[in-house]
C-alpha cells in the first residue's frame, strides 16, 4: 500500500471514532483542506483526528474487525489463548495463519496492520503541524495539545516496534515525498524504545497531571506507559535469532521508579466490575480506549469495532459472529492444586470442562471433568456451557458456538455487558456497547513492577506482595453462582495466595502465570511470550499438546524469528526495494 495516501487520509474526518464523548461531541464532517491551517478551529480538528485512531475506523468501508487495535489477533490467537473462530478456517483466513504460524509475506491483515499504524502515526503529525501554525496567543492550550500528540504517537510506533521489529521513522518534519528514501533497518529494536519511552516522558512534562477532561493524555499516562516501554527495552534481543541476550537491571530500577511515582491508583474490588460501563473510568483505569453508543455518529456511536466479529455466536442472546474464542488450554491453566496455588504442570493434566454428547441422542448433552479446583477468575473470563452467564436470567450459558466442530464450546466472556442490560445497544453491531477498551491498568503496574523486582533478584517477597495483591482481588471477588441453585458456587473454585519466601524461579513462574490468567484475551499474550523469550518453546509445547483438540494444529510449528511478523511484500514494494526482511523469513 502506498504510505502517500496517508496525509490524505488524515483529512478524512468522515468518522471519528473512538475519542471521549466530552469534546468529540460533534464529529466534523467532510474534507478539510491545508489552507485551513493557522485555524484553531482546524487545529482542533486535527487533534481529534488523531484520538479518533483509537477507534481503528478510519473510513466508513473500513474493516476494523480485521485490523483490531485491540490485537484480539495480533496478541493472543497469535499465542497460547485463543483460537480465531468464526465460520470455519476459511473465514478470515489470514488470521488462520497467524494462529497456525503460516503467515506469508502477502498476508493482508498483516499489511493492513502496517498500513493502519502508519496512518494513525501521519494524522498525530497533520494535528502537531496544525497546532504549530496556530498563533500561539489564539490557541493557549499549543504546547498541551502538542505534548498530547506525542503521546498518542508513542504508542503506535510501540505498537510497530514489538509486531514488526525492523520499522522506518518518521517524525512531522520529514516532507511526505522523503517517505520512500526512509529505511525500515535504520534504528535497533533498542534505540526504537529508547525514542518511545524519552517522547514519552518529554511529554510527560508538558501534560496535567490528570487529564483536562476525560480521555484526554494526561502525564500519569505517559509515565505509565513509559514504564511499560522501558520493560519491554529491558529484555536484551539478539538481532538475528531475537532470543534473549541480558536483562537491563538499571533499566528495571527505572520501571520501579516510574511505577512508584505514580499515584490515585487502585484495584477494583471485583474483577468482573472491569466490564461494567459505570465503572470503565474508575480507579483501576490508567489508559483506556474511550467508546460510546447513541452519540450521532454513524452505526450508533463510537463503540469497539474492533470486536465487531467477537460476540459470542450460535443460539446466543448476542446472535453475534462467534470469533476469539479461549483455547482449552487457557481454561487448563486456570485449575488450581490443593492449595489454591495454580498447577504449573496443568498439560499433564486432563481438560477441565468437556462437552459430551449422548451418542444415541446428540439433544442431550453435559459437561465432563469439572471437579477439579479452578481459579474463579476462570469464570470471569471465558463463557463455558451451563455455567451462569454475567447477570442474564433466562439461561446459563449454552451450546452458543457458531462451529463446535472445529473450535469447541466455549466462548469470551470479558469485554461484554449482560446482554439484557441496558448499557448494550440492541441489534447489529452485534453485542455493541459504551464499554472502554483498557490499554494499560493499575493490575498492569502492579504486575510489570513485581516483573522488574524479580528479574532484579533482591526483594522477592517485596514482588510476590505485589502478585498477591492482584491474585488476592480474584480470590475477593464475588464468584460466579450455580445457575439452578444460587447458594452455591458454578465450579469447585479454590485460589489461595503465593508464598512470600521463594526463590527467584519460582518467583518467575508465578509471575507469569499470574499475567496470564489476570491479563487473558487482552491482547497482550503473545507479546509477554517475546519479551520473555520464551514464545517458540511455549507455542511449540502449546501445538503438541493442543493438536489433540484442534487437529488444525498438526503441522504447526514456531521457527526461529516468527516473533515478528515479516515485512510484506505491498511495504517492500513501496520503499522500492529499500526495506530489509526480519530475520526468520526469505530475503527479498
Amino acid at each position: 500500500m502506498n504510505l502517500n495516501k496517508i496525509l490524505l487520509a488524515t483529512l478524512c474526518l468522515t468518522a471519528l471514532v473512538g475519542c471521549s464523548d466530552d469534546f468529540l461531541e460533534n464529529a466534523p464532517q467532510g474534507v478539510l483542506s491545508s489552507s485551513q491551517e493557522g485555524d484553531p478551529v482546524f487545529a482542533d480538528l486535527m487533534v481529534n483526528a488523531a484520538y479518533a485512531t483509537f477507534g481503528g475506523r478510519y473510513t466508513d468501508s473500513d474493516s476494523p474487525q480485521t485490523l483490531p487495535v485491540t490485537n484480539w489477533s495480533y496478541g493472543e490467537v497469535r499465542a497460547d489463548n485463543a483460537y480465531k473462530g468464526g465460520g470455519g478456517l476459511t473465514d478470515v483466513g489470514e488470521v488462520h495463519d497467524m494462529e497456525t504460524m503460516k503467515v506469508q509475506t502477502n498476508n493482508g491483515n498483516v499489511d493492513g496492520k502496517w498500513f493502519q499504524l502508519y496512518n494513525a502515526i501521519s494524522r498525530c503529525h497533520a494535528a502537531i503541524r496544525a497546532v504549530r501554525a496556530c498563533d500561539p496567543a489564539e490557541y493557549p492550550d499549543q504546547e498541551l495539545r502538542i505534548a498530547e500528540m506525542h503521546v498518542i504517537r508513542a504508542h503506535w510506533y510501540f505498537e510497530l516496534v514489538r509486531m514488526f521489529n525492523k520499522i522506518p521513522y518518521m517524525d512531522e518534519n520529514l516532507p511526505e515525498n522523503e517517505y520512500v528514501n526512509v529505511p525500515n533497518d535504520l534504528y535497533s529494536r533498542d534505540e526504537h524504545l529508547a525514542r518511545i519511552a524519552a517522547e514519552l516522558l518529554d511529554a510527560a512534562q508538558l501534560l496535567p497531571e490528570v487529564p483536562q477532561v476525560v480521555g484526554r493524555m494526561s502525564a500519569r499516562i505517559a509515565r505509565a506507559y513509559a514504564a511499560k516501554v522501558k520493560l519491554y527495552r529491558a529484555y536484551e534481543q539478539n538481532p538475528v535469532t531475537h532470543a534473549v541476550v541480558g536483562i537491563n537491571k538499571t533499566l528495571l530500577g527505572e520501571v520501579i521508579e516510574l511505577i512508584d511515582g505514580l499515584s490515585g491508583y487502585d484495584l477494583f474490588s471485583d474483577f468482573q466490575d472491569l466490564d461494567l460501563v459505570a465503572k470503565e473510568n474508575g480507579c483501576e483505569s490508567v489508559f483506556a480506549f474511550q467508546y460510546s453508543v447513541n452519540d450521532g455518529s454513524i452505526d450508533g456511536g463510537r463503540i469497539n469495532w474492533s470486536n465487531l466479529l467477537n460476540s459470542p455466536g450460535g443460539n446466543s442472546p448476542y446472535h453475534g459472529d462467534g470469533f476469539f474464542l479461549p483455547s482449552q488450554d487457557l481454561i487448563n491453566a486456570y485449575q488450581t492444586d490443593a492449595n489454591g496455588l495454580p498447577e504449573f504442570d496443568y498439560q499433564s493434566l486432563p481438560d477441565y470442562g468437556v462437552v459430551k454428547f449422548d451418542e444415541n441422542d446428540h439433544t442431550r448433552w453435559w459437561v465432563e471433568n469439572t471437579s477439579h479446583t479452578v481459579d474463579p477468575r476462570l469464570d470471569f473470563v471465558v463463557g463455558r456451557p451451563t455455567i451462569t452467564y454475567k447477570t442474564y436470567k433466562e439461561t446459563p450459558c449454552m451450546l452458543w458456538s457458531r462451529e463446535p466442530d472445529v473450535y469447541g464450546y466455549n466462548f469470551a466472556k470479558r469485554f461484554w455487558v449482560s446482554p439484557e442490560s441496558d448499557d448494550m445497544r440492541p441489534g447489529w453491531p452485534w453485542g455493541a456497547s459504551a464499554l472502554n477498551w483498557q490499554v494499560i491498568r493499575w493490575a498492569d503496574l502492579l504486575l510489570y513492577k513485581a516483573e522488574a523486582m524479580i528479574e532484579i533478584g533482591t526483594d522477592i517477597p517485596g514482588a510476590m506482595q505485589l502478585i498477591n495483591k492482584v491474585r488476592g482481588r480474584a480470590k475477593n471477588s464475588a464468584y460466579v453462582r450455580d445457575f439452578n441453585d444460587p447458594s452455591r458456587f458454578a465450579a469447585n473454585y479454590n485460589i489461595e495466595l503465593y508464598p512470600l519466601n521463594v526463590s527467584q524461579d519460582y518467583a518467575r513462574k508465578a509471575l507469569r502465570m499470574e499475567m496470564r490468567l489476570e491479563k487473558a484475551m487482552e491482547g497482550e499474550r503473545f507479546f509477554d511470550l517475546v519479551r520473555w523469550g520464551i514464545a517458540k518453546e511455549v507455542m511449540n509445547k502449546y501445538f503438541a499438546v493442543e493438536c489433540d483438540n484442534r487437529p488444525y494444529y498438526n503441522g504447526a510449528v514456531f521457527n526461529d524469528g516468527e516473533e515478528y511478523f515479516p515485512i510484506t511484500t505491498q511495504q517492500y514494494e513501496f520503499s522500492l526495494h529499500r526495506y530489509t526482511q526480519n530475520p526468520g523469513y526469505p530475503a527479498f
